[in-house]
């Protein structure tokens, strides 16, 4: 039975060990003697002992001679020359033909000279390169996510909704699959222009004052009213909205724009209004009667108005009624009142328990809720 011989791993020394060998030489210690110790090859010494009395460093290139040196240069340009003459007929050729050019001449020259004489990056080259992945679930998944989103989600929520499924998909790839396959979110920016006033013209303070994130639990709650076609009439929507966590916790339409609205909105409020603190709203006449003001004064609520012809002062909701219009109103016709009235209640519904908010670490609003108050408890 005949033994395999087992391979000597390949070892590696420090300048310092090196150094350290060849003073012991220098200090009259016999090569035999530091061979046999250090279990080295006498070549191996003796090649060291003559790099550090020649040139004092242990590195291959500090140690060649001119003529070696400039054989390796003249390696290199006739190396240089062969890779020119085997893909200059590519040079002028579109992206995809120098792309397999390079590729299929890696076993003979480096990427890099090639992406530099194709004048191609190299991060170019190795995207290109890539093998298309089978994308068709990841299609799949977006469509779905879009879809469930009622045509509302970006790049931005369907990237977090892929990450909650374990999938980590750049924002670029999804906008482009998007792109693709014809996706198109509903969801525009909001966009003001702000007006200047002097002074409030009511006493009624603006308490506020912008102060929107960070409130309490129901501290503040903001309202507005905005319109929606029903047939061939204006009809009216109004929404309750606590900035503690951006949840719609009253609403209501109607065909008049009036106080009765909003009374009718406070009254489909399920929590307890006198947990509420401050109301904050324009300076409307529907906001600003006796309708309002003994709600307010019953429940003990404070009032904030904001400053005139100035919408950054109640921008909350005034972004909440720019997402409902391009999210709900925008893609729906409403026959009668009644039918307005159902399917708003269904899309409050969705847009509290379902739809997440990026400001609130992409969670809905009910969920933040939750979340929050359960930490405090």
């Amino acid at each position: 039975m005949t033994q395999t011989k087992t391979r000597r791993p390949r070892r590696t020394y420090t300048d310092e060990f090196k150094t350290q060998l060849v003073q012991l030489y220098l200090n009259g210690k016999r090569k035999c003697d530091i061979v046999r110790e250090y279990d080295l090859s006498p070549s191996v010494l003796d090649k060291w002992i003559k790099q550090s009395t020649s040139t004092g460093s242990f590195k291959e290139k500090d140690n060649r001679t001119d003529e070696e040196n400039e054989l390796i240069q003249l390696r290199k340009k006739i190396k240089q020359l062969e890779m020119e003459n085997d893909i200059f007929k590519a040079s002028r050729a579109d992206l995809r033909t120098k792309i397999n050019v390079i590729k299929n001449n890696t076993h003979k020259y480096s990427v890099s000279a090639m992406c530099k004489v194709l004048q191609v990056s190299r991060s170019t080259y190795y995207y290109e390169s890539k093998a298309n992945k089978d994308e068709s679930q990841l299609v799949a998944d977006i469509v779905e996510i879009f879809r469930r989103s009622r045509n509302n989600y970006g790049t931005r929520k369907i990237k977090h909704e892929l990450n909650k499924m374990g999938q980590q998909v750049s924002r670029r790839r999804i906008g482009r699959i998007m792109k693709q396959v014809g996706l198109v979110s509903n969801y525009t920016v909001a966009q003001f222009k702000p007006h200047s006033a002097k002074c409030n013209e009511a006493r009624i303070e603006n308490i506020v004052d912008r102060h929107f994130d960070k409130q309490p639990y129901l501290n503040v709650v903001v309202s507005d009213l905005t319109y929606v076609r029903v047939g061939h009439r204006w009809h009216y929507l109004c929404v309750l909205i606590d900035l503690f966590n951006r949840e719609i916790i009253g609403y209501s339409s109607g065909p008049n724009k009036d106080a009765e609205l909003v009374k009718k909105a406070f009254c489909t409020v399920k929590t307890n209004l006198s947990q509420i603190k401050i109301f904050h709203t324009d300076r409307g006449n529907e906001f600003k009667n006796q309708i309002i003001d003994e709600i307010l004064d019953t429940f003990n609520i404070e009032r904030s108005l904001s400053m005139k012809g100035c919408p950054y002062d109640n921008a909350v909701a005034e972004a909440t009624y720019k997402v409902i219009k391009t999210e709900f109103v925008n893609n729906q016709r409403f026959e009668t009142q009644e039918q307005l009235g159902y399917k708003f209640a269904d899309y409050v519904n969705w847009y509290n328990n379902h739809r997440i908010h990026s400001s609130l670490g992409y969670l809905s609003p009910v969920e933040y809720r939750q979340n929050t108050l359960k930490k405090v408890v």
